[in-house]
């Protein structure tokens, strides 16, 4: 029983590494992009919406920019979250980069 679970980890050591390396170049850097964006288009919905305080369709414009920002933001979040799961449960030793 014991030679069959050190047999397991060690073909499982190559998916480890693997799944390290595309959460740490690919997909970390893609959610930090990501994550920016949706930050930059909530900002400038309130730049809009600031901007226009008298024209109606200019600050409802700049209100659906708000909204959708914030949408991505917790879409990322969620993302973030949801790949920190993956990685634990699969590759337990991989450890999802903070910040």
């Amino acid at each position: 029983m014991g030679f069959i679970s050190i047999a397991h980890a060690q073909s499982l050591a190559p998916f480890d590494s693997f799944l390290s390396r595309v959460s740490y170049y690919i997909l970390n850097p893609l959610i930090g992009l990501f994550f920016a964006l949706a930050l930059m288009y909530f900002i400038w919905g309130v730049v809009v919406f600031i901007k226009n305080t008298d024209n109606e369709t200019e600050k409802e414009t700049g209100k659906n920019h708000m909204i959708w920002g914030i949408i991505g933001l917790f879409i990322m979040i969620g993302v973030y979250g949801i790949i920190g799961l993956i990685t634990g449960t699969f590759a337990p030793g991989v450890q999802v980069p903070r910040g």
